[in-house]
Formats: structure tokens, sequence, C-alpha cells
């Protein structure tokens, strides 16, 4: 391996984490990481003096490039967009890995969509990676005074679009298994009984998969969709929790395959929020690459 190859290699897992938390999609961020690894190797590496510094700038571009392509395409998307898993795993050990995982959690990922591609940036860079304005400014481009208007309105985007709620890992965890064992036997009582009233349901199955093509609003209704897809119980199905992106969630297989993946949102009572990914595009097998658990952080 050269030295450039291994100056590249030293900073590949911050690359994937920047263009992973920019595009919401892994595949996408492994593409750019790749782009810019083939910029790095046909630039005068000798007059550069920050090799972080122009990996990140060439990654942040690229990555703006390809959100600004991805949102053209996603305007056709049938249903619901979430993002595609960075890691799913489905042995998962008893560390926790919940202060972490906050940070790339799909819901988390899924606020950001109502960023624009430079504003996303910005609000990354800053909150995500801890550069300052003039760092930030220099890297795209922009004035001072405009990186930090771009970070204010895309901390009050991200702020009226986020659910946080302090709730305790093991009491996450608890309902999570809860609404997984009424579910997997279309329990409607015990379903509603785990949500709340004004729950919210976003289920992407990019039209290859079983999905409701619209948000669903409404614990009764969301708990009726339940009864009705599994009121007679499948033994092809298989139920287990795992984790996705470091977060608790329910990974739903049949005949060893990985069809979907759910994650909540609690405000510690009830279920606030449902993510249900069954697009089989985004659940390939391979879906955590070598290095992908520590690059996401």
């Amino acid at each position: 391996m050269s030295p450039d190859d291994r100056i590249f290699e030293t900073h590949r897992p911050r690359l994937f984490a920047l263009a992973y938390r920019l595009l919401g999609s892994r595949t996408d961020a492994e593409d750019v990481v790749q782009d810019a690894w083939l910029r790095w190797r046909q630039a005068d590496t000798i007059g550069i003096r920050d090799a972080e510094a122009w990996l990140v700038t060439a990654t942040t571009r690229l990555g703006i490039d390809r959100l600004r392509a991805a949102r053209s395409q996603r305007e056709h998307y049938v249903g619901p967009w979430l993002p595609e898993p960075a890691e799913i795993d489905e042995a998962p050990g008893p560390e926790d890995a919940t202060a972490i995982a906050e940070q790339v959690s799909l819901a988390f990922l899924a606020v950001l969509e109502r960023l624009g591609p430079e504003e996303r940036a910005a609000y990354l860079l800053k909150e995500a990676f801890d550069y300052d304005y003039a760092r930030i400014a220099l890297l795209l481009g922009h004035s001072e005074a405009n990186c930090r208007q771009m970070v204010h309105r895309a901390r009050s985007r991200v702020q009226s679009g986020r659910t946080r709620f302090a709730v305790e890992p093991e009491r996450h965890r608890v309902l999570l298994e809860r609404f997984m064992q009424a579910a997997r036997i279309g329990d409607r009582r015990a379903i509603t009984a785990l949500l709340r009233e004004d729950a919210r349901l976003l289920s992407d199955g990019g039209g290859k998969a079983p999905a409701a093509i619209r948000p669903l609003q409404g614990g009764e209704r969301i708990a009726r969709l339940f009864w009705a897809a599994y009121r007679r119980p499948d033994p092809a199905l298989e139920w287990r929790i795992g984790r996705v992106n470091g977060e608790p969630a329910i990974l739903r297989h049949r005949g060893g395959t990985l069809e979907a993946v759910m994650v909540i949102v609690t405000d510690g009572e009830r279920i606030v929020e449902l993510l249900h990914l069954s697009n089989p595009d985004k659940l390939a097998p391979g879906v955590t690459p070598p290095g992908t658990a520590a690059s996401l952080w």
C-alpha cells in the first residue's frame, strides 16, 4: 500500500460517517467515498498540506451533488422514503450503544431530509463533527455569516421535526419487545395499548414490498393495520430483536432472509412513532461492510 493509500484509509471511516449522515444511504455513501478516493489518487498530494481537510472537502462537495440528484429521484419514489441502514446487527451484545445510536438513528436521519443539501452539510459539520464556522465557510464556499444562518435554520427545522424524550434504554427495549410480541400475533388490543393516540407509522417498501404508501396517523388505525396483516399466524415468519444503526430494532425474517426491520420512538410510556422498512434494496445481504460499525461514529 502506497503512502497516499495509507493516508486515505486512515480517514476513510470519518469520510464514510460524514457521507452517510449527509445522504442517509449506505450505498450512496460508499459511492461518494469511492469517488473521493479516485480524486485523491489523481491529485498532486505533494502540495496538499492538510490531507483531512482536503478529503473532507471533496467528500462533502461530492455528497452535496449526490444528494441533489437523489432528491430529484426520490420525488418519484413509491410511498414514504426512509434511510437505508448502515449497520444491521442480528446478534447484538449487551453493550449500550444508545448515546451513539441517537446520532444515526433512522428517525433522526429521516428528519434531516427536511434540510436542503448545503444546509444539511453545514448542520452536520457543526453539530456532528464540531467544525467551527470559519472552517465550514471555507469548505462550502460561503461566508461565515451565511453558514451561521444555515446552521441556525437547520437547528430550528430539526428541533421542530424531531420527537425527543429522555427514555432509559431498558425501558425503550421493553416497549419494543412488548410491541413485537403483540404484532407477531396481531393482538389488536395489546398493540393499541402500546401506541399513543397520535402515533404515526412510516412504512417504506419502495414499491417492491408490502407497505402503507402514505404515513398512517393514529394509534387505532395503526393497530387495525397490524391486526389485518397478522391476524393469521404465519409459521414462516421469524421475529427477533436486533439493532439497526446501534438502536434496538425488530428484525423480521422469512425463510432465513431478512424481510423487514422496524424501529420505534417512544416517550417512555407509549410508542410515538414507528418506522418500518421492507424495501429489499435497503436490506441487501452484507448491509454491514467491514469497518462500518466503527465508521458510523
